[in-house]
This record gives C-alpha cells, structure tokens and sequence, in this order.
C-alpha cells in the first residue's frame, strides 16, 4: 500500500504519476474520479523561460520515509536528447515492506524543452502479484490521446482514446516543467495535465522560502503546492514539493499527507551522470 503511494508523486504532480478503479495507486492517480458536469476552461501550457537550463544528465535519488521508517527508494534520472528531456523513474519497497508486499515500479516520461509539451507516458508496475503496462501518446496534430494498457496476470489489453488541447504535459514530467516556469511568492503556476484520459488544471501555489535539510545536505529553497478541481490532485490529500531557490529549481523534497499518514521523500544524492 504504502509503495504505491511512491508511485504517486512519481507524479506527480503530482508526481508521476500513479490506474484500477479500486487499489490505492489507481485512488491516487485519480481514477474513479466523477467528469465535472460543466466543461472547465483549461489554460494553455507556457513555454520553459528563456534561459533556463534543464539539465544534459542527472539522477537524483530519494528515501521514502513513512511515519518513523523508511519504506522505500525513489530514483530519477534526467537525460536530454535533442530537444527532449527524457525521464525515468523508479520506486521501490525495501525492508520490512519488501516482504510484506514487494514493489518494483518503472516510469518514463519526456517532453520538448522549447514547447513544454510532453511527448508521453510510460509505466510498468509490479505489486505483489499485480503486473501492468500503460503506454500513454499524445497525437496534437489530431487533438488526441491515446491510452493502451495491459494486464500481464490475467493476459489482458484495453485502448482508450480521448481529446487533448494543443499542448499538454502529464504527471510525471510536470515535476520538472515546473521547475522550468518563475516561481514568485503568491503567484501560482498553472498549467494543463494529461490525467486519466483527461485534461484537468493544476496550480501549484508558491507558499514560502523554508530551509531544508536533507541527506544530501542543506538547501535552500521554494515550496509549492500542486491544486487542482479534479483528477490526480482533488481529494488526494495534499502534496507538497520544495524546489532549489536558485537558477536550478530542482526538486529536494517531496511530501504528501494522506488519510493513513504522511510519506516524505528526501533527497539521498544528486549526480550529473
């Protein structure tokens, strides 16, 4: 249970991330979530500030602390291919947890440094005996989305279609779209989420400058909190992410607090390779 909520802020945004109607990474992901009953006004993706520099290759690596323990790892590794920005990221139990119910869950995401739009969406995930595959394609010349999924247990595939805006990007790039956006007190950040074959609005709010300390030492920094209407954000608990307060804005803690606790990643390290 625990190790799916990892998977969660792999989201996102957020991070991410975590897609079944009833276990706690599909609640966290958004799904079951009712359609608003009025169409929502979506507000269009800003491009990446000049001048700000997304990194050529890093990895940064997380504990994944649960009320007095710690549960799990969360690693993320950024790498720029032309004019993509490549991320994979993977969470795993250790310990205690490992035997209880054992995770090995899988991300990939990218997106265009000049536009801000993703590319697309990947995850595989292995939860106890649960076994999945999503591939999530953005077709915007067509205004379209398109979902496949597979459930390798039970030898199943379902695809799903659905209309996007112009530019999107989705729950796990947004971590770090984000950071590519100013981030001014009282200003939020808003921008267009793929969520669950859907395009919700989420605004990170900029909250304060705090000092962090982490096990890769001590930053300061900028902390956010991702809102939204619907989807991934709405009723989820509330998440937090605190950003490097210099040109970098890169992410060294991430907090949600859910109804069975609060699950905070700490930076463990940070490499350019």
């Amino acid at each position: 249970m625990l190790k799916r909520k990892t998977a969660f802020l792999v989201t996102s945004l957020v991070l991410l991330a975590a897609n079944a109607a009833t276990p706690i990474a599909a609640q966290l992901l958004g799904m079951g979530v009712k359609l608003p009953a009025a169409p929502v006004e979506i507000p269009t993706l800003q491009a990446p500030t000049g001048g700000y520099a997304f990194p050529q290759k890093q990895t940064l690596s997380f504990t994944v602390d649960w009320r007095v323990f710690t549960a799990g790892t969360a690693v993320f590794h950024l790498e720029q291919v032309g004019n993509l920005q490549k991320i994979t990221a993977t969470a795993d139990t250790v310990g205690t947890v490992t035997m209880l119910f054992p995770v090995i869950d899988t991300f990939q995401s990218s997106f265009d440094t000049k536009t801000g739009c993703s590319a697309g969406f990947s995850k595989q995930l292995s939860e106890g005996r649960r076994k999945v595959t999503s591939d999530l394609t953005f077709d915007y010349a067509a205004g379209k989305q398109h979902q496949t999924e597979k459930n390798i247990v039970k030898g199943t595939q379902k695809t799903l279609t659905a209309s996007i805006p112009a530019c999107v990007t989705d729950s796990l790039s947004a971590i770090f779209y984000a950071a590519s956006q100013p981030m001014v007190l009282g200003q939020p950040i808003r921008f267009p989420l793929a969520d669950s074959m859907r395009t919700v609005t989420v605004a990170m709010k900029v909250e304060a400058k705090e000092e962090i300390k982490t096990p890769a030492g001590t930053f300061q920094t900028i902390r956010v909190q991702p809102t939204a209407d619907e989807g991934i954000v709405k009723n989820r608990g509330n998440i937090w992410i605190w950003y490097t307060d210099d040109a970098r804005h890169m992410p060294v803690q991430i907090r949600t607090r859910l109804f069975f606790g609060t699950i905070t990643f700490h930076l463990l390290s940070y490499e350019a390779k």
